[in-house]
């Protein structure tokens, strides 16, 4: 007994020492290495106020001075910039310039806004990069290990299996329900523009991200958005829920403990994944009775998880449909809807680009507009509407920032990234950078698109809308297509101004939405006799 009894207690201390030994390094060996490396490469930045809160304490001071600053201006002429999200980090680059280094608590980070390392960055195809660990944490309720949030092998092969889904031969055949969807929205607003006497103020945001929820419903998963409806409203619950400022900040270690917060978003979690198997229950269900005519996402999804010796087990297997369902249905919906919202806004701001859009659209179209946007020779004729997609996607593109993490040590132009640095790119502040566009970087200026994203700027790697590298887009062809038939239909039927309701205050929950939403003055467009 004496001996067994010598051993536990070995057993206990060995333990206790690992456990300190692994502290010890998170918290302080891992973090000293790293700002080691980045220091004798000449890359500063604030000073951490201690090993335990790093800049925490800095970075609150400056967004709440921010906050305070912060009014939601808005003119005819103009509209205020951006960089009241996540201002520290602007004001570090004034100070530290285009890259630097940063904590919170144990995380370390390096701010990167310089071309060459940006162009590594998207040149880089290795799986040593890939998506924080302790980002992914966070959003684990809302994305679960779908093809947005896991890396490595497990990525790669979810993305051989979605990509092709979207390439832009599968998605010029989606034309016709993108159409059709898209003409109910404007029947709805074609009848409040009458009842209210020809001039309707709407949140064009609201009804956008209805449409677009319903084309990504039929698209790939072969169901409306009535259907979808359920799932579209409590994702939007999840989001809120989970889009906290201390989800950057690494705080995400509390998420077992049962919090109100945390009991919400485990039930919304619950109840998004029970809805999503119903309807692929239901799909299966449609397979065993007859063979399916189309092929669409959600039926390649089934059939790799069908096929796939790593989800023989059921269990497996429906958590792989849901998590890439739920990747699906949130990208899907929310990046297009907010890209169309943003784009109207600011055409409602210069209404000559307004009347040069429809002028396209006859020049190339003549009075077929239904067959002509069925054509995707035709949309790629759109130049003028292209122009505009991309000065939006410039000044208000959907996705904030761009974050990797180091898996291992690695090159990246004349700079080597320690193992476990969490490298984060403003977007934000790269698509305004006067520097790369010039004194008018903050106007909204369709025309310096002309030439293409090559004669745009001075360096091009540094637009990058749809994300970089490796982990481009997926959906990227069939936004695009989504975008220009979506504008093409909607300019074509009504136009649009300010609304005195509108408070344009852009702020991150996850990607850049309107805080109060997206009012606007739509009228319908008199056709020419």
């Amino acid at each position: 007994m004496a001996m067994e009894a010598g051993v536990v207690g070995a057993v206990m201390v060995v333990g206790f020492f690992i456990l300190v030994k692994n502290v010890l390094n998170e918290i302080w060996l891992k973090p000293r290495r790293i700002r080691s490396m980045l220091l004798r490469q000449g890359i500063t930045g604030p000073k951490p106020s201690s090993i335990f809160s790093g800049n925490l304490q800095e970075l609150q001071n400056i967004q709440s001075s921010a906050d305070k600053n912060y009014h939601s201006s808005y003119s005819h002429t103009g509209l205020p910039s951006v960089s009241s999200i996540f201002p520290y980090l602007h004001q570090w680059a004034k100070q530290y310039g285009s890259i630097y280094m940063y904590s919170t608590a144990n995380k370390q980070h390096l701010y990167v806004a310089k071309p060459d390392v940006i162009k590594a960055l998207n040149l880089n195809k290795s799986m040593d990069l890939g998506r924080p660990k302790y980002l992914s944490t966070t959003t684990q309720p809302l994305l679960g290990n779908g093809v947005v949030r896991a890396n490595g092998p497990h990525w790669a092969h979810q993305r051989k299996i979605i990509a092709p889904e979207f390439f832009l031969h599968k998605a010029k055949h989606m034309l016709g329900l993108m159409e059709e969807s898209t003409m109910e929205l404007i029947k709805a607003w074609d009848s409040q523009v009458k009842e209210q006497g020809g001039v309707a103020d709407l949140s064009v945001d609201k009804d956008l991200k209805s449409v677009s929820a319903d084309i990504i419903s039929r698209a790939c998963f072969g169901s409306s958005y009535s259907q979808g409806k359920q799932i579209f409203s409590k994702i939007d619950l999840l989001i809120g829920a989970i889009a906290k400022p201390s989800m950057l900040f690494g705080f995400s270690n509390f998420r077992f403990l049962p919090t109100k917060s945390n009991k919400e978003i485990w039930n919304l979690q619950k109840q998004i994944e029970t809805l999503i198997l119903e309807i692929v229950n239901a799909r299966r269900e449609e397979r065993q009775r007859s063979t399916m005519s189309e092929k669409d996402l959600l039926e390649a999804i089934l059939e790799s998880a069908a096929n796939s010796e790593q989800l023989k087990n059921a269990r497996n297997a429906d958590r792989f449909i849901i998590d890439n369902c739920k990747n699906i249905y949130f990208a899907g919906q929310e990046t297009t809807a907010l890209s169309a919202s943003w784009t109207l806004m600011l055409l409602s701001l210069h209404p000559t680009w307004q009347d040069r859009i429809r002028a396209e659209i006859v020049a190339i179209c003549g009075d077929n507009l239904h067959d002509c946007l069925l054509d995707l020779d035709k949309l790629h004729q759109f130049k003028t509407l292209n122009m505009v997609i991309q000065e939006s996607l410039r000044l208000y593109g959907p996705a904030v920032m761009a974050v990797r993490e180091a898996f291992v040590d690695t090159k990246l132009a004349d700079l080597t990234i320690p193992k476990g640095t969490n490298i984060w790119i403003l977007l934000t502040a790269l698509h305004r950078d006067p520097e790369n566009w010039g004194p008018d970087a903050d106007e909204f200026k369709p025309e310096r698109f002309a030439r293409g994203i090559s004669e745009a700027c001075k360096y091009p790697q540094s637009y990058m809308p749809f994300g970089m590298g490796s982990r481009l887009c997926l959906g990227q062809s069939f936004a695009m297509l989504e975008l220009k038939l979506l504008l093409s239909l909607i300019l074509s039927n009504f136009s649009f101004s300010p609304s005195p309701e509108y408070r344009h205050s852009p702020v991150y929950r996850m990607l850049l939405v309107p805080e109060h939403g997206i009012n606007l003055l739509v009228r319908k467009v008199k056709k020419e006799e």
